[in-house]
């Protein structure tokens, strides 16, 4: 057996062994292992159930990872994509009223256009078309979006009749605790501590429960809850309403981005490239789409490839089986629900601002000299956060971007996707407004 699993995964062609990739794949695991308590906390304030909620991020992070560990046969993992989940609540849910089913609805219909890409080979090419100014001007404005939403759920920010947010009393037992996670967090991360996000959430919430803010887990082990409540609940045919489109598309959108990005990223630092390119790129964009479906049908929002990930290839991690050992943890986190459940908002607000922070890095490669790629940047990454959607920054920097390249007689450099797009979000905000 044991030669079967080295021969499958190609022990011999990337020099690794049984116990590198075993520690590679616990130490992804920790890296990440935070969206399990974050994602039901944001996903619930939908009005979605918590515990299944739970269950479907931990069921569909697992069946994606283990696809992009036998089939792409690559040490990389995937959950709910953080900022994707926000929108989902914030800026679908809460935001336009949306109900979560018909939101859920959306997640599957991006899902089925991933995967229809993908088997065409279409997918890279859309992603080469989009303007780098568009790209990651979207990642630094999750970035803020995300990170606003902690320091918002902490009440570290309040709102303002004045100034419209302002910050909040910080004396008080929830911010006082957040902040000391951030701060706590931070240094954990700053000193490349493996797992410090997941170490800086237990901490805090292990010094609030000490000190009565909020109550110890009922216990440590025990069945997982009913998927029941999430389990096909999604609304399709809700979904394809006309007004939607901007949501599905953002959806889309943002996931190609963050896939592919994070994909390139994770490659070059493994050493898999080959002329600039990925070998089985395909095959890890299927497990990818794969994902999202299975993600929207279980009752969670955008499965994608984490970031994460390089903590267990800086270990040494070279094989497929890397993805299998981080698959097969989260199906054992399924039977800690009472410490999930346990995990204050106060304490996962440092997961959201550090996140935040880290999605940040993606403005240095904008070029701030041009102001035909600056401004349609700062545009979606400043309206993002200020508008509480990304499907808003999104169809904003899009018409923006064309229009001064036109304007600046350069608009040649534009494709003619990005032409097609900007006009369709035009007329959506023509027609359809805001709604």
């Amino acid at each position: 057996m044991k030669e079967l699993i080295e021969k499958y995964f190609e022990f011999d062609k990337y020099n690794t062994d049984f116990k590198t990739e075993i520690l590679a794949g616990l130490t992804t695991f920790m890296t990440m292992a935070y969206i399990i308590f974050v994602n039901p906390q944001i996903l619930s304030q939908a009005g979605m159930d918590f515990g299944a909620v739970m269950v479907a991020t931990c069921l569909a992070s697992a069946i994606a990872t283990l696809i992009m560990g036998l089939y792409a046969k690559y040490p990389f993992a995937l959950a709910p994509g953080m900022g994707l989940n926000a929108y989902f609540t914030y800026g679908v849910c809460l935001g336009m009223g949306i109900d979560w089913r018909v939101a859920l609805g959306a997640v599957f219909i991006s899902g089925v256009l991933f995967v229809i890409l993908t088997l065409t080979k279409v997918r890279s090419w859309i992603f080469n078309a989009i303007p780098n100014a568009i790209k990651y001007g979207t990642a630094a404005g999750i970035g803020l979006f995300i990170a606003f939403i902690g320091l918002k759920n902490a009440g570290i920010i309040v709102s303002s009749k004045a100034t419209y947010v302002t910050l909040g009393n910080l004396l008080e037992p929830y911010p006082l605790l957040a902040m000391f996670g951030i701060f706590l967090t931070s240094i954990l991360v700053s000193r490349n501590v493996i797992g410090g996000i997941l170490l800086g959430i237990i901490i805090t919430s292990l010094i609030g429960m000490l000190l009565g803010i909020s109550p110890f887990p009922s216990g440590i082990i025990s069945m997982p809850p009913s998927i029941e409540p999430t389990f096909l609940k999604l609304d399709i045919l809700g979904a394809l309403n006309l007004g939607l489109l901007t949501i599905v598309m953002a959806f889309f959108f943002v996931d190609l981005f963050d896939t592919l990005g994070t994909l390139s990223a994770l490659a070059s630092q493994a050493g898999y490239l080959k002329d600039g390119k990925l070998p089985r790129l395909e095959k890890a964009l299927m497990a990818d789409s794969t994902g999202t479906v299975i993600g929207s049908l279980l009752g969670t929002s955008t499965v994608t490839t984490y970031i994460e990930s390089a903590s267990g290839i800086a270990l040494g991690g070279r094989t497929g089986l890397v993805a299998v050992v981080v698959s097969i943890l989260f199906l054992l986190a399924l039977f800690f629900y009472p410490v999930v459940k346990a995990i204050p908002p106060y304490a996962t607000a440092s997961a959201l601002v550090i996140v935040g922070a880290l999605m940040m890095k993606a403005i240095k490669v904008i070029d701030w000299d041009d102001y035909t790629e600056a401004i349609p940047a700062f545009i979606t990454l400043l309206t993002i956060p200020l508008t509480f959607s990304i499907a808003t920054g999104l169809a904003l920097g899009f018409i923006t971007y064309p229009i001064l390249k036109v304007a600046t007689g350069r608009w040649r450099e534009v494709h003619w996707l990005v032409y097609l797009l900007a006009i369709i979000f035009a007329l959506r905000f023509i027609y359809l407004g805001n709604s």
